[in-house]
């Protein structure tokens, strides 16, 4: 059934660096259940790590787009339009902070380290969703990715927690405005995971280790079973799903909210 959970679905991934990406995961698992996908890169080191993958994929749409530009998310979409004529599904792996913004004390994160990091992390999910549900005619299914320091104070992560709070408002409005035309919007707050952004975390491989004594399931959550449950998200057996965040976190979350 998995197989063709997808078939005959298409959409785009923002936010595949490499192929250790969530993003990367997310978009396997779309592909391995027949999904279609077109994939993003901001920049040409970027699109030099995401060709390959495209390419091991059979996928040929690999198309420029910096969030941080209006015009460029309107000119992906007008691609993917002319291309396509309609889309069902976007995922939404996007997020950037300054190092010392995440390093430092939260008291010191500058104004202009604080907006960018709500620009880039946030406020481009509503743009692209702007974007998108024009060419979502049948309905569809719009996926972000949070972290539990949306909700918890977890060291290191500062501005960037902040931010994924406010992605997560930004969900619950977003799934209510566009419930009626039949387009869901969630997110899946992933565990830590061995990831290029997550390197610019302070003490991360800490964080790794503690994982593995305080989760129920004595382990951190991998890159599989992020895609997996996106794709669950992203499928018709979450039909009746939207405006939630949906923990991948091998049960951490519910250890630290005891």
């Amino acid at each position: 059934m998995i197989s063709g959970l997808l078939e005959g679905k298409r959409g785009v991934v923002f936010g595949v660096a490499n192929q250790m990406s969530l993003a990367w995961g997310i978009t396997e698992q779309i592909v391995g259940a027949g999904g279609q996908v077109a994939l993003t890169y901001v920049n040409e080191a970027v699109e030099k790590r995401v060709k390959p993958l495209a390419e091991s994929i059979g996928t040929e749409l690999v198309l420029p787009c910096d969030v941080a530009r209006d015009l460029e998310i309107e000119g992906l979409f007008a691609t993917l339009e002319r291309t396509w004529g309609k889309i069902d599904f976007v995922v939404h792996s996007v997020a950037y902070a300054h190092r010392d913004d995440l390093r430092g004390f939260f008291s010191q994160t500058t104004r202009s380290g604080f907006a960018l990091a709500m620009d880039i992390s946030v406020y481009s999910l509503i743009a692209i969703t702007r974007c998108a549900v024009p060419l979502m005619k049948e309905g569809g299914s719009i996926l972000t990715l949070s972290y539990l320091g949306a909700r918890r104070a977890v060291p290191g992560y500062n501005v960037m927690g902040v931010a994924k709070a406010a992605l997560e408002s930004s969900v619950r409005y977003l799934a209510a405005e566009l419930g009626e035309k039949g387009i869901r919007v969630n997110a899946v707050s992933s565990g830590p995971v061995k990831t290029l952004a997550a390197s610019a975390v302070a003490n991360f491989q800490k964080k790794l280790r503690a994982m593995d004594g305080l989760s129920p399931l004595r382990r951190n959550v991998t890159q599989e079973e992020v895609g997996k449950a996106a794709l669950y998200l992203l499928s018709d057996l979450s039909s009746g799903v939207t405006g939630e965040i949906h923990f991948v976190d091998a049960g951490f979350n519910m250890v630290v909210s005891a």
